[in-house]
């Protein structure tokens, strides 16, 4: 006769809790065969913390705008908030891969974003949505502008794959997502029709 018991076999029990010492610290990095210099390799890591921390924070301000944004204009807005959140999310990731692809240790904790970000913080409430829109804007242009300048640095140290996500993803996508978010923001008059159906401005 086979006994069974209630207690799980050895190796199968999870250790939860458990602490160890930090493997890497932020903004080094290890050796890798990239044939890239060590000074390359420090400097586009900083460099591409700066942008991936400043999208998270954009990432999170089109959610936050997505969830939030009220008026005639909610259900087109919605989508396109949306939408550009979902763009942003993809390129954290790249920004991400290509850090640790470095060697380095990419930002992740929300905490640690918040120290190095230069987007300012939003209020806690709700806003206007052209403040909204505005937000996202000037969020565009901070990344953007670090991006451009990063996107010559690095290409200076001979770092073509940084180089290349910077101009072809970052610079990108930032450029057309800003393009789309200001065109809400421009004032043009309704179009109305008069009593013999003829539009007028």
């Amino acid at each position: 006769m086979t006994t069974i018991s209630n207690r799980p076999q050895a190796g199968t029990q999870p250790w939860p809790h458990q602490h160890g010492s930090e493997l890497q610290a932020f903004g080094t990095v290890r050796l890798l065969p990239l044939a890239l210099s060590h000074e390359a390799r420090v400097d586009s890591c900083r460099r591409l913390n700066r942008v991936l921390a400043d999208s998270q924070i954009l990432y999170a301000l089109y959610k936050k705008h997505h969830w939030l944004v009220r008026g005639h204009t909610f259900y087109s807005l919605h989508l396109m908030l949306d939408k550009h959140a979902g763009e942003q999310l993809e390129l954290i990731d790249s920004l991400a891969e290509r850090i640790q692809t470095l060697g380095g240790v990419a930002v992740g904790d929300p905490r640690h974003v918040a120290e190095l970000t230069r987007i300012p913080r939003s209020p806690d409430g709700v806003e206007a949505v052209p403040a909204m829109l505005s937000r996202l804007l000037e969020g565009h242009e901070t990344i953007l502008a670090e991006a451009h300048d990063a996107a010559a640095r690095v290409a200076e140290l001979g770092d073509d794959g940084t180089n290349d996500l910077l101009v072809s993803d970052v610079v990108r996508t930032g450029e057309l997502q800003a393009w789309f978010v200001a065109e809400h923001l421009v004032d043009t008059p309704l179009v109305r029709v008069d009593d013999q159906g003829a539009a007028h401005a």
